[in-house]
């Protein structure tokens, strides 16, 4: 989102998003804080979740999607026997059971949701249809039908049984992937019912909790001056990929969308890749090489 009137401030700020305020709430107020004139967030994280929330300022948000395409970790509770309408804290009750199951069941049908899983989102959810949300539509009594999608879990882990109604998982999973319907279907397979009590994400690409900031720690810094400090470099989310050293010149010539011949930098290991193109410690472009050139996929102008 962008104002006006805002200053030109770039980089990340990894925020530990409190239960009961929603992404865009959190883009609006970090906004205001840091009085910058544009900022986003990398992905919705439901109201009754907490954890990392990364809101990339001025031209860093051009890295959202490297950020958004990467894996998920979260932290999660499902509470057994009992279906809400959302899946999570936020839902009316629509079912209960009394099959609770035991560790050992857990644990015996884990194995069954790893590796590339059919998911057909809830609801409630922020996909749109036909133009609008579906959790708008849904609120509404109207009928919401999501097309089902193929989403990979990379580690899936039982980590407390906390109560006979009550357990705690770890998962790590492609972009995509609904853990509200993740924790439904473990409940079904289990011949049970049941809906996410928490829900924390604990990384986001190359994001995770030990970068972290509390918004209320923020709100207590008087000056937007101060707050700079807590700002990530730009290409923190970038370090998984490849980085070329350009000249000034070579510089100048992506910043006017310009290609480069492949032969002046040592490319031939990074053909049909995308890589970074650094000048000095400035983030020049994302660029895409091949035999003929290397070129700009995304510039970048931090002034």
């Amino acid at each position: 989102m962008r104002h006006k009137n805002g200053k030109n401030i770039h980089g990340w700020l990894i925020v530990d998003k409190p239960k009961g305020m929603g992404s865009t709430q959190v883009v609006n107020l970090t906004r205001r804080l840091f009085q910058a004139n544009k900022n986003g967030h990398t992905g919705t994280l439901d109201p009754f979740a907490t954890g990392v929330l990364p809101i990339a300022f001025g031209e860093t948000t051009k890295l959202i999607p490297y950020v958004t395409d990467g894996p998920k970790e979260y932290e999660f509770v499902i509470h057994f026997g009992i279906e809400t309408e959302s899946g999570d804290t936020e839902g009316a009750v629509v079912r209960q059971c009394d099959y609770l199951p035991s560790e050992e069941e857990i644990q015996q049908v884990l194995p069954q949701f790893l590796g590339k899983i059919v998911q057909v989102p809830p609801a409630f959810s922020a996909i749109k249809i036909n133009g609008q949300r579906a959790y708008h539509l849904a609120r509404k009594g109207e009928d919401v039908s999501i097309p089902e999608r193929t989403v990979e879990i990379y580690s899936l882990e039982l980590l407390e049984k906390i109560s006979e109604s009550r357990a705690k998982f770890r998962v790590a999973c492609s972009k995509g992937t609904y853990v509200r319907t993740l924790g439904q279907d473990i409940a079904k397979r289990l011949g049970s019912l049941g809906y996410l009590e928490e829900l924390r994400r604990t990384k986001c690409g190359n994001f995770d909790l030990s970068q972290k900031i509390l918004l209320e720690n923020l709100q207590k810094i008087d000056y937007a001056d101060d707050l700079m400090r807590f700002l990530l470099p730009s290409v923190t989310c970038l370090r998984d990929i490849a980085v070329i050293a350009v000249t000034e010149e070579d510089a100048a010539k992506l910043h006017m969308g310009q290609g480069l011949p492949p032969k002046a930098y040592d490319v031939c290991k990074l053909m049909g890749k995308e890589a970074v193109a650094l000048c000095g410690e400035n983030l020049v472009a994302i660029v895409r090489i091949d035999e003929r050139k290397i070129a700009p996929v995304r510039v970048f102008n931090f002034i």
